[in-house]
């Protein structure tokens, strides 16, 4: 493999592959002798649906994006979702990176776009996977039993085609517009998206997610 290639299969602050609670989900979730597409499958549809979406999870400390700490909690918005599924690839030996989105949700509550002054969702982040000589996007954000509860198609991932949100949902209403690609990275960039998070949404818009909690009314606050 490539020197360039390298970085992609190191831990990092985040993307803490090394970490001991990592590799043992990877074990869990991967058998020898299967190929890298197949290993980043199984390692998909497990971080997409052991890990409930909460967007009210949200937290900006670095703590909170570690791939360790997704795993201790049990659920995660779409970075760590995507930061997890990341490092496990890595400790799986598949380079992978984290991609990143602005995307405008159709569906979001009125709860949802009054605490963030939007509908449009910046830096929506997703995982870049090297697979059979391409890089492949992968969206594990949503897990199944959302989407069957809120009539969303889930998304699929073959390792072969980009994984990313659908357009529209089961009853053909407008869900996911991609507004701009915000490129991919080999590491969480933190201070640029905090940057913009401060500037975008204004400082508040953090702590106030602090005084929620996951319910049904949030899991329909699909945007992240």
């Amino acid at each position: 493999m490539s020197d360039t290639m390298e970085v992609y299969l190191q831990p990092t602050t985040t993307i803490d592959c090394d970490h001991a609670a990592v590799q043992a989900y990877v074990d869990k979730h991967i058998e020898t002798g299967q190929s890298d597409l197949e290993k980043a499958v199984a390692l998909y549809y497990a971080v997409r649906d052991d890990f409930r979406y909460d967007p009210y999870s949200f937290r900006l400390e670095e703590e909170s994006f570690k791939a360790s700490t997704t795993l201790e909690a049990g659920l995660g918005w779409c970075v760590p979702k995507a930061i997890l599924l990341a490092a496990c690839c890595r400790a799986a030996g598949i380079p992978a990176k984290l991609g990143f989105a602005d995307v405008k949700n159709h569906l979001s509550t009125e709860r949802m776009r009054q605490q963030m002054k939007t509908d449009v969702f910046h830096w929506h982040g997703y995982t870049s996977i090297f697979l059979e000589g391409q890089w492949v996007k992968a969206t594990p954000a949503f897990n199944i039993e959302l989407c069957d509860k809120f009539g969303l198609k889930p998304l699929e991932f073959t390792g072969r085609e980009d994984s990313i949100y659908h357009e529209f949902d089961k009853a053909g209403n407008k869900h996911m517009e991609y507004l701009q690609e915000r490129g991919e990275y080999a590491d969480l960039p933190l201070a640029e998206m905090l940057s913009d998070f401060d500037r975008l949404y204004g400082p508040e818009m953090a702590e106030s997610f602090k005084e929620h909690s996951f319910d049904k009314d949030v899991a329909k606050e699909v945007g992240s």
